[in-house]
């Protein structure tokens, strides 16, 4: 079977080049999400998944909860991936969307996992340091992970650095031959 992100690529670019094309990549981002939310959700998706549902019906389930939140395209849409029998890749299309808009916009997530909590003073540090060398602006989401024992691990986009305590015992001890 195809990987999911192959098969949720055109979508997520007609997507995206509708929504550049008014102006509204905002609204589109909010739109894929919430409608990866209905459907993510176990029960809607045991209904998306049942073959005996028709296609129409589960449009309409997917309409009727997100209710108004959804301009005509995002309902138009939600239509298309029923006719193609693609509503349960919407959590695929939101993040190849994403990934889209990221680069449209020239910003990138960093996720940085730490020993111990950033301090705002050190997260603006690591914000500046990444835009530097990554040339984009940069959004740092931080998590804690106390067995690290110290520094951290940052993934922006491609970019992996390790730089814990955990990392670098890893590196020795493959510098040794262990």
């Amino acid at each position: 079977m195809a990987d999911t992100t192959t098969i949720a690529r055109p979508y997520a670019k007609a997507a995206f080049e509708a929504a550049e094309a008014d102006g509204s990549l905002k609204a589109w981002s909010d739109m894929l999400n919430l409608m990866a939310e209905v459907t993510g959700d176990p029960a809607m998706r045991a209904f998306l998944v049942n073959p005996d549902v028709e296609n129409a019906e589960k449009c309409q389930a997917v309409l009727d909860v997100c209710g108004d939140r959804l301009s005509e395209q995002g309902q138009n849409f939600v239509r298309i991936l029923a006719e193609n029998r693609r509503l349960a890749l919407v959590a695929d299309i939101a993040t190849v969307f994403e990934l889209l808009r990221a680069d449209a916009e020239r910003t990138i997530e960093a996720q940085v996992v730490s020993a111990r909590a950033l301090t705002k003073e050190q997260e603006k540090r690591l914000q500046t340091a990444l835009k530097k060398q990554l040339g984009r602006e940069v959004v740092v989401s931080s998590t804690v992970d106390e067995s690290l024992l110290g520094g951290a691990i940052i993934r922006a986009g491609d970019l992996v650095i390790d730089g814990s305590a955990t990392g670098k015992l890893h590196q020795l001890a493959a510098a040794m031959g262990q």
